[in-house]
């Protein structure tokens, strides 16, 4: 019981600031909705569409920069604190080439936005505005490079509190460039754009100063300063970094392709959706916190060969995630008339999105687990095997099941969230089942 109490605590002191930095990238999206929104409906859509076309590219690429924090972790376990600065250089070498690519890739895919059908001043204004986004992939793997760094090292807060300031950086740049306040150009949604590349540039530079110039971070020799490339070690990133970006690949493809189906049942269905997924990835960005915690709990235990400590430090994660989820259900079933009010006064709406958070109650559980599964597993460097088990639970299982109910059986957007449910539940079982059965192993890096 003494052990599981100072995991809990060890755990949870990892993951506050994780969770309120979450927190902090999603008010950044809250903000521009808001803003944005007051430039009329079509500036809005187009946001929304251009966001989430660049966020399903950008996640392979920040999934990547994940690969550092548990190998840093398990160095620091094992004692080995000059490799720490090899993985770090390495891997920022790996994530600047990563950026660059990423941000061709968006740019380019921006042009696709023609052809999905959107009404013509929409398609227009999400291309340019995705193209903007595109270029912020460099400051944002660079900010995420030295983020996953120090978070490897257990150095949590610095990423918070730099996440918090660039809201405040975001929100003014907003209000210059969209508006056209203190003599700049009126931009609209275009100044939108700029702005949260204003931000990620802010994040980036706010970040490296504070890394480059701590006494604490100077042993592990953080400049520019590169002896050599070392494909070994660049080999080990990917092989860590680009199965982790195609988890979340899988996962976030998988609730886009969601919308998508429940766009075809309806305007009142899709509007539900999305009130009821809104409130759903709040409870989710605590779970990540917990997730970023195991992960270098775990990694820290690998490092020191102990196979119990390792397996408690995953469990006792996967115990908090889960706790703070059924927290998070017990809320949405007791909530399910009145939250939705709080973004609509459509009786219709209300009603879908009321009997979707019963759903998504029930599905916290599984969410929380699979999200803490994915990263104390990755901990163990143990990706391969849950990349596919999330392709499997998601596109195998969950989407498939979801358009039989909704279309096959007119179970409608319920029966699509059933699906979902049922992908998420795959997933955390065969998650926790991998977990239990890597850890009980002594891991070799």
């Amino acid at each position: 019981m003494i052990h599981i109490k100072r995991h809990i605590a060890s755990t949870f002191r990892l993951a506050y600031p994780v969770i309120i930095g979450q927190l902090g990238i999603i008010m950044m999206g809250v903000v521009d909705s808001l803003m944005v929104g007051k430039l009329g409906a079509a500036p809005l859509a187009a946001a929304s569409l251009g966001n989430g076309m660049a966020f399903i590219i950008m996640i392979v690429g920040i999934g990547v920069s994940y690969a550092v924090t548990p190998l840093v972790a398990i160095s620091v376990g094992a004692g080995k604190m000059e490799d720490c600065g090899v993985y770090f250089r390495q891997s920022l070498l790996v994530n600047s080439v990563f950026s660059i690519i990423i941000a061709i890739i968006i740019y380019f895919t921006a042009d696709l936005i023609q052809y999905l059908d959107q009404p013509e001043d929409v398609q227009i204004q999400a291309t340019w505005y995705m193209k903007i986004l595109g270029l912020s992939a460099v400051p944002l793997l660079l900010f995420q490079s030295y983020k996953q760094f120090i978070e490897g090292l257990s150095v949590m807060r610095p990423a918070m509190i730099i996440t918090l300031i660039a809201n405040l950086v975001n929100v003014f740049a907003n209000w210059v460039l969209i508006f056209g306040n203190l003599g700049f150009p009126a931009l609209e949604l275009n100044g939108a754009g700029w702005a949260t590349f204003a931000s990620r540039i802010f994040m980036a530079l706010a970040l490296m100063g504070f890394v480059m110039n701590n006494k604490f971070f100077k042993k592990y020799d953080v400049s520019f300063h590169y002896k050599s490339v070392n494909w070994l070690v660049i080999k080990k990133i990917l092989s860590l970094g680009l199965p982790s970006g195609f988890q979340y690949f899988f996962e976030v493809g998988a609730f886009a392709f969601a919308v998508v189906m429940v766009g075809w049942l309806g305007t009142a269905q899709l509007a539900a959706h999305q009130i009821a997924l809104n409130l759903a990835s709040i409870s989710f960005m605590a779970v990540l916190g917990i997730s970023a915690a195991g992960s270098i709990r775990v990694g820290n235990a690998v490092g020191m060969k102990d196979i119990a400590e390792t397996r408690r430090a995953g469990f006792t994660a996967s115990l908090l995630g889960a706790s703070i989820m059924l927290c998070a259900g017990v809320v949405f079933i007791l909530g399910r008339n009145f939250l939705p009010t709080l973004y609509v006064s459509d009786e219709v709406v209300i009603s879908y999105a009321s009997s979707l958070l019963v759903i998504a109650a029930l599905f916290q559980l599984s969410d929380g687990t699979q999200a803490v599964g994915i990263g104390i597993l990755r901990g163990l460097t143990d990706v391969k095997i849950p990349t596919a088990i999330t392709f499997i639970a998601y596109w195998i299982v969950g989407l498939p099941v979801g358009y039989l109910l909704g279309f096959n059986f007119e179970m409608g957007v319920q029966g699509v969230w059933i699906g979902l449910l049922l992908g998420l539940t795959t997933s955390a079982v065969l998650l926790t089942l991998r977990f239990n059965s890597r850890s009980k192993q002594i891991v070799t890096v």
